[in-house]
């Protein structure tokens, strides 16, 4: 197995991985996928590869077809220690010799070659991918050991590679989505890890995205949370600093996306709490089915996602992933003006409570998901890691109420057995929860008892991001089914109360 290089933080899976695909024995071509939006360090990871295997590597530019050609050639001729420049005269020209790098006598050493940005390429070059189909395809009978990775930060383009209709379509051995750290690894890579509170402050404004902390701000990290709001004044509020537009850039960088101001709206309305199509389209004052195609165009970029509704089929709320744009959207770009001028501290100031209301605790409920989706699952027992994980409403028709239900644990119903519940939690970012908390969490389960949901295993669980009264703890301490998940258990200890 080839090291992982010390200076790559974590990625110990993906890096497996893509050595096990740059090294594998047999002598046929093999093609490897990776995508994942821009500064996840896909770059960083390939380059390291390359390096580690002896493997080629060439980064497209934003560039012409012929100079992106005069690059590519440049390129090989330093990797193959040509004396002269490699000049091609097209491009079917330049994968034919590519792919002849790893044929004939050294089809049995596996050779990786790496382009990186191919979705630039694509651009430039929209006949690109079919002619490395046809390559891929000539050395399943000829013998090669050629590994090809194609690597690109435009999701649409990326994943257009293996669509139904696609040239590559079935032709890839590895498809990779590189995504964001987790919010702890996040904190460990931040070392902020042993202050959970800063951990998630900064995890819901800046995520789990690697170049944020280096390449943007040199390692300008806040010491602890009274350091947060200076912290956030002089970085991401600042117009001196460069996270201060990257918001904005992210979403001009999708190919796919044209109307900024429209995507923009889509974002706010989101960052709002308009998370159903309905209401999306209410209020930016167009109907549902005019924002079909940005609702579309935002998931396949993977900046928004759609979780439907675990209690109601056919219900559905969408969410931001990408924690950036939901505070640009929530917080910045209301104040826009302002922070141009150098205004960061009065404008956070006035915007704790949106920060709060919009950003923080929204954010908050998907980490509660998260954290069951990992390790928290196991305080339900074995049978509940098969459930689905998610959120959703129960419908009060006695009290004309809706519950909203922040993270449950479902199993599908099915030959024969219908479907039961194992866990719903309430999630609440800065409020002290009380015994108020539970009753309405009790009345939930009762009422999923009586539409036909098997409720007889299911537990209570209330995650906060301050605490719990003592009234809540003393009744958690009695009954088993109640559990109590404060931060320092989100980030890796054990749950408050009777765990049973």
């Amino acid at each position: 197995m080839t090291a992982k290089p010390d200076h790559l933080f974590d990625r110990v899976a993906e890096w497996g991985a893509l050595v096990a695909f740059a090294s594998r024995p047999t002598q046929t071509a093999q093609l490897g996928i990776v995508s994942g939006r821009r500064r996840m360090g896909k770059t960083y990871l390939l380059r390291a590869l390359a390096e580690r295997v002896g493997g080629f590597y060439f980064g497209a530019t934003t560039a012409t077809a012929g100079e992106s050609l005069r690059q590519f050639g440049a390129a090989l001729a330093e990797f193959t220690g040509a004396e002269v420049p490699i000049v091609f005269d097209s491009w079917d020209h330049a994968v034919t010799y590519l792919f002849g790098l790893a044929a004939r006598e050294r089809a049995d050493k596996p050779l990786l070659l790496v382009i990186d940005e191919f979705s630039y390429l694509v651009k430039a070059v929209p006949e690109l991918p079919s002619l490395v189909q046809r390559e891929i395809d000539r050395y399943q009978v000829e013998p090669s050991g050629a590994r090809l990775l194609v690597c690109g930060s435009a999701m649409s383009v990326m994943g257009g590679l293996l669509a139904s209709n696609a040239p590559l379509r079935g032709r890839a051995q590895i498809e990779m989505v590189v995504r964001p750290f987790g919010y702890r690894d996040a904190a460990a890579f931040w070392g902020v890890d042993t202050d959970p509170a800063l951990a998630m402050r900064l995890h819901a404004v800046l995520g789990g995205t690697p170049a944020y902390r280096r390449q943007f701000l040199a390692d300008d990290v806040p010491l602890s949370l009274n350091d947060f709001d200076q912290w956030l004044s002089r970085t991401v509020l600042s117009p001196l600093s460069p996270l201060f537009r990257e918001a904005r850039y992210l979403l001009a960088e999708e190919a796919e996306i044209r109307d900024t101001a429209l995507y923009h709206s889509v974002l706010a309305a989101v960052a709002q709490g308009n998370n159903t199509r309905g209401g999306i389209a209410g209020y930016i004052g167009r109907k549902a089915v005019d924002i079909s195609h940005p609702l579309a165009v935002l998931e396949d970029c993977h900046l928004l996602t759609r979780e439907r509704d675990v209690f109601r089929a056919g219900k559905s709320v969408y969410r931001m992933t990408e924690p950036l744009i939901n505070f640009y959207e929530a917080v910045m770009r209301p104040s826009w003006a302002r922070l141009e001028s150098g205004q960061a501290q009065q404008v956070w100031a006035r915007s704790k409570e949106r920060f709060a209301a919009q950003v923080a605790g929204p954010h908050f409920e998907a980490i509660c998901r998260e954290f069951m989706l990992g390790d928290g699952i196991e305080m339900l027992g074995p049978d509940a890691g098969f459930g689905e994980i998610g959120c959703g409403i129960v419908t009060d028709s006695t009290a004309r109420k809706q519950i909203q239900i922040d993270v449950a644990v479902v199993q599908p119903g099915g030959g024969g057995h219908k479907s039961a519940v194992s866990m719903i939690g309430e999630a609440k970012w800065g409020v002290t929860m009380g015994l108020n908390h539970l009753d309405r969490l009790v009345r939930a389960r009762e009422l999923l008892a009586g539409s036909g949901v098997d409720a007889s295993n299911c537990r209570l669980a209330c995650f906060s991001g301050v605490g719990f009264s003592d009234a809540l703890r003393e009744r958690a301490d009695r009954d088993s089914n109640v559990l109590l998940l404060g931060l320092a258990q989100l980030y890796g200890h054990h749950a408050i109360g009777n765990r049973g």
